[in-house]
């Protein structure tokens, strides 16, 4: 089992910058695929972007150049750099972890980017 726990979130101003980051802890043998999701108010779940054991990305289009994701194996952690951001970038921030058929979700950290 694999509990993810998120920090960094916040309000920041449109055009400031927040980094998350969120760490796994548990028994496991390894994680292959992890990722940021959002959910605003009223919105359902999107992918923000993921990162795989190898480094490959992909990007929700809307945050392309801004975000930037990253992680680091030996820490069981994954981050999401966001620059220039937007106030449709709010929402609650929740990172999962892919283990072959099992996927684990975080709590979630609030994002508010006031105008």
């Amino acid at each position: 089992q694999v509990q993810l726990v998120e920090s960094g979130g916040g309000l920041v101003q449109a055009g400031g910058s927040l980094r998350l980051s969120c760490r796994a802890s548990g028994t496991f043998v390894s994680i292959n695929m992890m990722g940021w999701h959002r959910q605003a108010p009223g919105k359902q779940r999107e992918m923000v972007a993921t990162i795989g054991r190898d480094g490959s990305t992909n990007y929700k289009d809307s945050v392309k150049g801004r975000f930037t994701i990253s992680r680091d194996n030996a820490k069981n952690t994954v981050y999401l750099q966001m620059n220039s951001l937007k106030p449709e970038d709010t929402a609650v921030y929740l990172c999962n972890a892919v283990r072959l058929a099992t996927v684990d979700w975080g709590q979630g950290t609030q994002v508010t980017v006031s105008s």
